[in-house]
């Protein structure tokens, strides 16, 4: 068989069932090896880049490793952006690129080392995905190929798990290869200290029996793992109040009566009040990054035993003011292993009472919102949006407004999946996003949450949906303009709306007209009449909707904090009279100074 044939029968075997995909010249062997390939299929996209983030979220949903083929040259660099997507986010996918004839590339040739191109459409796709990707490699010979296929796919699910890209060029495809004396990767062997590891469990144990104000922070890292079936035993064991990052934020069920909400720069008050008044911090699977920290690191949790348990040393090694108590170098499998077989118990009900008290006292969907006459409130919407939704749906956000609305407004049922591309946050994401977790799950409905300007960016792959018949329900959150830019505008440039409204050069399609230009249904939500009724229509419908929803165009983000400020002092401030009966340790005179300020 040729190689590109070998290719597939390689990725069939490692149960991949789709590969999204751009057909080019110099992938045009390995697209055509499909027609000879039974079990395994392709799916056409628009833009190379919304078939990496389609990858990416297939990845995220299902079970089996996800694969992209495109061209080189432009339909390579394409990729990039939802390589990035998968690398902050820890997101194992395979990335195919084919590349010009071994014997143009440059270097191949005497003399040509510093030639920028010799043949069409050659790129350095391989240094250019270095630093975003585990494994880069551009192919030396076709009988390299199991072995580096092997490596890359063991090097995309190992350790912290990431994106993968294999360079083949296109002679290379099509030559004769005898699969049995293939090369093979020998997998290494993996080195575990359980003992110290119970060591420090051990620390763990005893530090949370000398808290009075012990608090546990979710992160997305449990998700990278699988671990989530052992959650509600780890937490129940701990019995202490729980909060999640963004990434976290579809963990645990929102009912659950310890939960407090999500923290960080738009996290809750509530959230953000029971860690940073907390003497006792266990952070699992986050990389405590400055949306989570605040600007100040040195300010969160300042009072708390910061214990961080990661699989990267990387993440725990790094020096930017965070004072963390005890670092734990561990994948979460071991970790709730041992953990959930020590036998011990913790109560402290004054101060769950506590921060359940500040979760009634400060909600995210005030009653008043209701009250709205004109427009879309998008609190209201995605409160009515998350009581509709079933256990069993998959919610994908954008990057923006919309994206911190739905983080934080939407109540998570147990089952649910909501996320987004939260460490590299492009807009464009989500969409593509839903049709790759759609396909992942058996071309089931996928919840789809955009904005007027990030559905723009690969509003192509409308066609996509079309042509694979997927039931995404997509909203669009419209308030004309980008609006998280625009408030960011009014707190620190004095108003002056550049690049950000349709006055200054940011202008809208009508979107009904470019949902129907595709067949694909329309509705428009301008109130909160007949909001849930709506809602509700087009959600149950079993094709793909297009559901635009009018917001204020000066709608702003509330809670959301000020640059500056400890994560305790979201804006609007509280009255200091307040904001100190809340607080059980010291306060920080830099909030003084920025109410002073303002």
């Amino acid at each position: 068989m040729n190689l590109s044939d070998y290719v597939l029968k390689f990725l069939k075997q490692r149960k991949v069932k789709e590969v999204f995909l751009i057909t080019g010249g110099a992938i045009s062997f390995m697209i055509d090896s499909f027609s000879r390939t039974r079990g395994i299929k392709y799916v056409c996209v628009g833009h190379e880049q919304a078939a990496a983030m389609m990858a990416d979220s297939y990845s995220r949903i299902g079970p089996n490793l996800s694969c992209t083929m495109v061209t080189s040259g432009p339909g390579a660099t394409n990729l990039i952006t939802g390589i990035a997507c998968s690398w902050f986010d820890s997101i194992p996918a395979l990335h195919i690129t084919g590349q010009v004839n071994s014997y143009e590339k440059q270097g191949a040739q005497k003399g040509t080392k510093n030639t920028r191109q010799i043949g069409f459409q050659e790129t350095d796709i391989v240094s250019i995905s270095k630093p975003i990707t585990k494994f880069s490699y551009q192919l030396k010979n076709p009988n390299e190929i199991r072995y580096v296929l092997e490596k890359a796919c063991y090097l995309a699910k190992s350790g912290r798990p990431g994106p993968v890209l294999i360079d083949i060029p296109m002679n290379f495809q099509k030559v004769k290869i005898k699969e049995k004396k293939l090369k093979r990767f020998k997998i290494p062997k993996k080195n575990s200290d359980n003992l110290l590891l119970k060591q420090n469990i051990k620390k763990i144990v005893n530090s949370l029996k000398n808290s009075s104000r012990p608090v546990v922070l979710l992160g997305g890292g449990i998700k990278i793992s699988k671990t989530q079936s052992k959650i509600r035993t780890f937490l129940n064991k701990l019995n202490i109040p729980v909060v999640t990052t963004w990434s976290g934020v579809d963990l645990i069920d929102h009912d659950y009566i310890n939960y407090i909400g999500n923290i960080g720069v738009y996290g809750s008050r509530a959230a953000n009040f029971a860690v940073q008044n907390s003497d006792f911090l266990l952070t699992l699977g986050s990389r405590l990054d400055t949306r989570i920290t605040g600007g100040a690191p040195n300010t969160f949790a300042r009072n708390a035993k910061v214990i961080s348990v990661d699989i990267d040393k990387n993440e725990l090694s790094k020096k930017r003011g965070l004072n963390l108590y005890l670092k734990i170098n561990s994948n979460l499998v071991e970790f709730f292993e041992v953990f959930n077989k020590v036998n011990f118990t913790y109560e402290n009900k004054n101060w769950l009472i506590r921060c359940s008290n500040w979760k009634k006292k400060y909600p995210i969907v005030k009653k008043e919102y209701y009250s709205q006459k004109k427009y879309v409130n998008p609190y209201v919407f995605i409160s009515e949006l998350s009581k509709i939704l079933n256990n069993k749906s998959i919610i994908i956000a954008d990057d923006g407004g919309h994206l911190t609305w739905t983080i934080q407004a939407f109540k998570v049922k147990n089952g649910q999946k909501l996320f987004s591309a939260f460490g590299n946050s492009p807009m464009g994401y989500a969409f593509p996003a839903s049709i790759g977790a759609s396909i992942a799950n058996g071309k089931s409905k996928v919840i789809c949450i955009d904005g007027d300007g990030s559905i723009q960016m690969n509003i192509q792959e409308l066609q996509t949906v079309v042509n694979n018949k997927l039931p995404i329900k997509i909203i669009v959150m419209n308030n004309n303009g980008y609006g998280i830019i625009k408030q960011f505008q009014e707190l620190y440039l004095n108003k002056r709306y550049e690049a950000t409204t349709p006055k200054t050069g940011v202008v809208n399609p009508n979107f009904k007209a470019v949902s129907r230009a595709y067949g694909i249904n329309y509705s428009l939500i301008s109130n909160h009449k007949n909001l849930k009724k709506k809602l509700i229509k087009s959600i149950k419908s079993r094709d793909p909707e297009f559901i635009e929803v009018l917001l204020k165009p000066d709608q702003k983000i509330v809670p959301k904090l000020q640059f500056g400020n400890p994560i305790e002092d979201l804006s609007p401030l509280l009255s200091r009279k307040e904001f100190n009966k809340n607080m059980m340790i010291k306060t920080i005179k830099k909030s003084r100074k920025i109410l002073e300020a303002n």
